[in-house]
């Protein structure tokens, strides 16, 4: 039974750090009985300036010290020479936010994609924020980020059958003149035409326990087809007819 977190973005303004998710993790975590997480940094690209390796250093402490006020230890994939051993033998999973293409690179590169979306089709609990949500669709492409680097492939875990668009935006940002959110995943499903995206707008989640997914949060889901208007789902909502 798949046991997925999947949030939409780490912070608010004016929060601390996975400030406003942090009851829901501990919820999650606890549930399934874990103790330690492993942690997936590759999307944070630029928080050291040294260079790769500083700045999955710093993402790793950063996800750490938040992980250990809540109760459970964090270990990091990049800090191992046998990634691929650590995640089949983790006990849950996170995938941090930041770069969408670079984390996909990364993940085809060190073998992790395949590895990740086995182990929690077979039922090891994931989570992911705004980058490690996005790869756990079938595809990167409803990421909001630019693509600084060019991945193997555009394939992701699908560990859900529909695509995800964090930090969904309603409007564009006063003096913009580009598309907005809304039109940029309707030229998306102009030509994945089968596919649907689910709008997670900032302070809110999908909670999936196998057939089962509910919003939690604090704001709507905008469910966008080809073809239809796009429909909105409130807090609390069972959204299960998704998977």
């Amino acid at each position: 039974m798949k046991k997925l977190l999947l949030i939409s973005n780490s912070t608010m303004a004016g929060e601390d750090y996975l400030g406003w998710p942090r009851t829901y993790i501990a919820d999650f975590l606890n549930k399934y009985g874990v103790r330690k997480v492993t942690f997936v940094p590759y999307a944070g690209v630029s928080l050291s300036s040294e260079d790769l390796e500083a700045s999955y250093d710093v993402y790793a402490e950063r996800v750490a010290g938040v992980f250990g006020e809540l109760g459970f230890e964090v270990e990091s994939v990049h800090r191992t020479g046998d990634p691929v051993k650590m995640i089949q033998n983790a006990e849950a999973i996170a995938v941090g936010g930041g770069n969408t293409f670079h984390l996909v690179a990364e993940l085809h590169s060190t073998g992790l994609m395949n590895a990740i979306g086995e182990v929690c089709e077979k039922g090891t609990p994931y989570m992911g924020w705004s980058a490690g949500s996005n790869v756990a669709c079938p595809t990167l492409m409803t990421t909001n980020d630019m693509p600084i680097i060019q991945p193997e492939s555009f394939r992701c875990m699908h560990l859900i059958p529909f695509q995800i668009n964090p930090h969904y935006l309603d409007a564009s940002p006063e003096g913009h003149g580009g598309e907005t959110r809304q039109q940029r995943i309707e030229e998306f499903l102009i030509i994945n035409r089968e596919m649907k995206v689910a709008g997670l707008r900032e302070a809110s989640l999908l909670w999936v326990e196998g057939e089962k997914m509910t919003l939690e949060g604090s704001r709507n889901l905008r469910l966008f087809e080809h073809g239809k208007e796009p429909v909105e789902y409130p807090p609390g909502s069972d959204l299960g007819f998704l998977l």
